[in-house]
């Protein structure tokens, strides 16, 4: 390992997707190595910010104060991110950058090849962010190498995350050639514009050039900083081996390894309380199904609440992309399955941020969207649930924590078009629920091959069915998760445990304890250059 590592994303101390998951899963265990030795940068957004971000005036305070003597250097803040580990984390404010912006280009473009004269949209914040951090982490070199017991021989990596933080592998490789650099693209820009535009991006992959869509999906300048990045950086990585395809063909660079998403267990509830939680869960989302289902139905409301009818719950999550997550053949699939008979009554739950909220019922089917967001902090609170069903109902809308709620379901269903890896399947397992993906993300890929040496000793319906995915067999998808969900329910309690068993199984094989030594060989990689 490195002595020093600095991390950067646009999503340190800043809640957006699964990149944030990742740094923050893999904080407590970087910390256990080296405690105190791995620094994250983030954007300094402010009161957004510190819903993560614990600043304390007192760390580093010598270096604190010189930085901010210095002219033409970002404003900083200074303390923990709120995550396991607690890690250091530094919060970076561009704005000194704005008046420089037009020269940092013509630079970006003359020292390194970066096309930024077609920018648009988030370009600007993300560029300068990624500028700043590189002259953040260059000041803080200088001032670790005069602390006691430090020297010149002392190892410094510095790892950007996403196009985003670009810039700051074009700034260390000019100005502090002594930290050596990894880039990580979790997703090519132009492998996800192409999908999410409709264009089959699998049936004709081979004749795909990545400059060329670009100028089509008027992406040039974002490809521009994460091709050149790629290009740039002493290690490059990516998160699958799907993805690594991708970066062959559309960046015109293999990665130097592939280092898959790992998971921290940590912050599961202990075995004492899990039942427990489980059954608040389920308790929420039967009162949530009886109140949205008496506003269409009343009789029928009546019925299963007189009978305490228990449901199926299934959920899909993810950010609103419809064809990309695969929310289209799940919707496809819960329509094939409401024309099916059935006792049970299913609930399907789609809790997509931002969604406007709705609900309706065919046949035995229930769907229901919740537009929340849901961050965990590991700090919630459960009290009585009994006393409290009331207010979970009224409070899901502005947002119960994302995991209280699936802890309680039955099944989880993902079925991607594209996933470069794909936390939601890896998250569902952990709480022992039972999920379907595809062959087109990257952890299904990775569960399959997992399943595949252990078959003899997993159950008959597996914890993760991986259902083969291409650009033309959508109404096959639609019939093998109708078909997965029709052998579940067909299930009973004893083989549903084991299922439920296998799934927590599997997940342990899926830590950071266990993916860490892929980014072990990366910092390796990385300092031999």
């Amino acid at each position: 390992m490195p002595d020093y590592i600095f991390e950067t994303s646009w999503e340190v101390c800043n809640h957006i997707g699964g990149i944030h998951t990742v740094l923050s899963s893999r904080a407590a265990r970087m910390q256990s190595i080296g405690k105190d030795h791995v620094f994250f940068f983030g954007p300094d957004l402010k009161e957004h910010s510190d819903l993560e971000f614990k600043e304390d005036r007192r760390m580093l305070r010598s270096w604190h104060e010189q930085i901010g003597k210095q002219q033409d250097m970002p404003r900083i803040r200074i303390g923990r991110w709120d995550v396991f580990g607690s890690p250091i984390a530094i919060l970076v404010d561009y704005s000194h950058l704005w008046s420089r912006k037009d020269a940092i280009y013509a630079w970006a473009w003359e020292q390194f090849g970066v096309q930024s004269h077609a920018a648009y949209g988030d370009y600007d914040d993300s560029c300068l962010f990624g500028y700043a951090v590189g002259q953040t982490m260059q000041s803080l070199y200088d001032f670790l190498l005069t602390l006691k017991g430090n020297s010149n021989q002392n190892t410094f990596a510095a790892h950007s995350n996403e196009w985003q933080t670009g810039f700051t592998i074009f700034y260390l490789r000019a100005f502090c050639p002594a930290i050596r650099t990894l880039f990580t693209t979790h997703a090519t820009g132009i492998g996800r514009s192409i999908a999410g535009n409709g264009k089959p991006l699998y049936d004709y992959f081979d004749g795909y050039n990545g400059d060329q869509m670009a100028q089509e999906l008027n992406m040039v300048s974002k490809h521009s900083v994460e091709k050149k990045a790629a290009h740039y950086a002493h290690c490059f990585t990516t998160v699958s081996d799907l993805t690594a395809r991708e970066c062959e063909q559309l960046l015109d660079k293999k990665p130097d390894i592939v280092t898959p998403n790992g998971f921290d267990l940590d912050f599961m509830p202990p075995k004492a309380e899990f039942d427990h939680k489980r059954r608040a869960a389920r308790l929420m989302l039967y009162v949530l199904f009886i109140r949205c289902l008496s506003k269409i139905n009343i009789a029928e409301a009546r019925r299963i609440s007189k009978a305490r009818i228990e449901p199926l719950y299934i959920a899909i999550s993810g950010r609103q992309e419809w064809k990309n997550k695969g929310i289209d053949v799940f919707l496809q699939a819960m329509d094939r399955l409401s024309e099916e008979a059935s006792d049970r009554p299913i609930v399907a739950f789609v809790m997509i941020p931002y969604l406007k909220q709705a609900t309706y019922t065919k046949g035995n089917i229930t769907v229901i969207f919740l537009p929340f967001y849901l961050p965990l902090t590991g700090k919630e609170n459960y009290g009585d649930v009994e006393q409290c069903a009331d207010y979970f109902c009224q409070e899901l809308l502005k947002g119960v924590p994302y995991y209280d709620l699936l802890v309680g379901m039955d099944l989880t269903v993902f079925p991607s078009y594209y996933e470069p890896w794909g936390y939601t399947p890896m998250e569902s397992i952990a709480f022992h629920v039972p999920t379907i993906t595809t062959t087109l993300a990257g952890y299904g890929v990775w569960a399959e091959q997992a399943l595949a040496k252990n078959k003899s000793s997993e159950p008959t319906f597996p914890p993760v069915t991986v259902i083969h995915r291409t650009d033309s067999n959508s109404e096959e998808v639609v019939r093998r998760i109708v078909q997965t969900i029709r052998t579940f329910l067909s299930l009973n309690e004893k083989e549903v445990a084991e299922i439920r068993k296998a799934a927590a199984s599997l997940s342990k094989k899926s830590t950071w304890k266990h993916f860490l030594t892929y980014y072990q060989k990366a910092y390796q990689i990385a300092l031999s250059k």
